[in-house]
C-alpha cells in the first residue's frame, strides 16, 4: 500500500509541474504562431489544463480501466467548479465581464445533457465518443472564428502573456518536456491508483472520482489563484468553463474511442446530477441578467464549495465502507 500511495503522490507532484511547463510551452508558442489573445484564452489554457486528465483517461482506457477514465473526467468537472471556482470566489469575488464565457456557458449546459443522453444504455461507446471528438472539433472551430473579436478575456490573456514572454525554442522544449512527463507521470498514478482500487475493493470509477479527480485539477487550482492574484477574472471562469468543455467533449471522447466505458447506474444516479447542478449554478452566477455583468459573490462560491465537501465526503464515506 505504501509504495502505491508513494507512487500516485510522485504523479500527481511531477503531473502538476509538467502540465504547468506544458501549458505554458504551448501558450508561448501559440503566440509566436500569430494566434489572438482570445484563442489563446480559450484553447490552450483552458484545454491545456485538462491535459493532465487527458493523458490518464487515455492511458487508463487503454490498460483496461475505462472506469477510472470517465471517473476523473467527471470528477475533475465537479472539482472544478465546487473546489477551484468555489474556493477562488470564497477568497475574493469574481466579476465576469467576457461576453464570449456567457455565450459559452450554456453550450456546456447543453453538452452536460448529451452526456446524460449518452449514459442512458450504462455503456459510453464508440458512437458516443465519436460524436463527442466531433463536437469537440466544431467547438474549436466555432472558438477560432469568435478569435477575432475584442472580448477582455482577450485583454486579459495578453497582459498575461505579456508578463511571461519565452522565445520561440524555448517554448517548444517546454511543451515537448512537459507533454513526455505528463505521459509519464500519468502512467504511474493510473499504476497506483488501479492498485489502491483492487486492494480496497472499490471500483476504479470512485478512485477517478476522488484521488486522481482532484490531483488532476490541481494545474487548474494553481492556474485559477494566480489569475486571481493578478484580478484577471475572466480568465479564472475562463479556465473552468474551457476546462469542463474539454473534459466531457475531448477526454471522455478520447477514453471511449479507445475502449467503451462502461457507466453503471451509479453515474447516473449520483455523479451526473451533481456535475449538471454545479454546472446549472455557475451558469445562473456567472451569466449575469438585465443588462448587467455577472458576479460570483462569497455566498455564492461558498455555496458550490459546500455541495463539492458534501459530495466528496459522501464518497469518502464509500471508500470507507468498502
Amino acid at each position: 500500500m505504501l509504495l502505491w500511495l508513494a507512487a500516485i503522490t510522485l504523479g500527481l507532484v511531477v503531473l502538476v509541474w509538467s502540465a504547468d511547463r506544458f501549458v505554458a510551452g504551448a501558450a508561448a508558442t501559440s503566440r509566436h504562431l500569430g494566434l489572438p489573445p482570445l484563442v489563446i484564452g480559450m484553447l490552450v489554457l483552458g484545454f491545456g489544463t485538462s491535459a493532465p486528465e487527458l493523458a490518464v483517461s487515455a492511458l487508463a482506457a487503454g490498460q483496461g480501466n475505462p472506469g477510472l477514465a470517465l471517473g476523473n473526467a467527471y470528477g475533475s468537472n465537479i472539482a472544478n467548479i465546487g473546489l477551484i471556482l468555489g474556493l477562488v470566489a470564497l477568497i475574493s469575488p469574481l466579476a465576469v465581464h467576457s461576453r464570449v464565457l456567457r455565450r459559452e456557458l450554456p453550450i456546456l449546459g447543453a453538452i452536460t445533457l448529451l452526456a446524460l443522453w449518452q449514459l442512458r444504455d450504462g455503456v459510453v461507446g464508440h458512437g458516443d465518443a465519436w460524436l463527442l471528438l466531433g463536437l469537440l472539433a466544431v467547438f474549436i472551430g466555432y472558438s477560432l472564428w469568435q478569435g477575432r473579436q475584442a472580448d477582455s478575456l482577450g485583454d486579459e490573456t495578453e497582459e498575461l502573456l505579456a508578463e511571461t514572454p519565452m522565445a520561440l525554442p524555448r517554448a517548444l522544449g517546454w511543451t515537448l518536456v512537459g507533454l513526455v512527463l505528463l505521459v509519464a507521470s500519468s502512467r504511474l498514478l493510473v499504476w497506483g491508483a488501479v492498485a489502491i482500487a483492487e486492494s480496497l475493493g472499490v471500483s476504479d470509477l470512485v478512485i477517478g472520482l476522488t484521488v486522481v479527480a482532484v490531483g488532476t485539477s490541481l494545474p487548474e487550482l494553481a492556474a485559477s489563484l494566480s489569475a486571481l492574484r493578478r484580478r484577471e477574472h475572466d480568465l479564472v471562469l475562463g479556465n473552468v468553463v474551457g476546462s469542463n468543455l474539454f473534459n466531457t467533449l475531448g477526454v471522455v471522447g478520447l477514453a471511449g474511442a479507445i475502449a467503451p466505458i462502461d457507466a453503471g447506474g451509479e453515474v447516473m444516479m449520483r455523479d451526473w446530477p451533481v456535475m449538471a447542478v454545479m454546472t446549472l449554478l455557475m451558469a445562473i452566477f456567472a451569466i449575469g441578467w438585465r443588462g448587467r455583468d455577472g458576479r460570483i459573490n462569497r455566498f455564492e462560491g461558498g455555496a458550490l464549495l459546500a455541495i463539492y465537501v458534501a459530495y466528496l465526503g459522501y464518497l469518502a464515506w464509500l471508500l470507507g465502507t468498502a
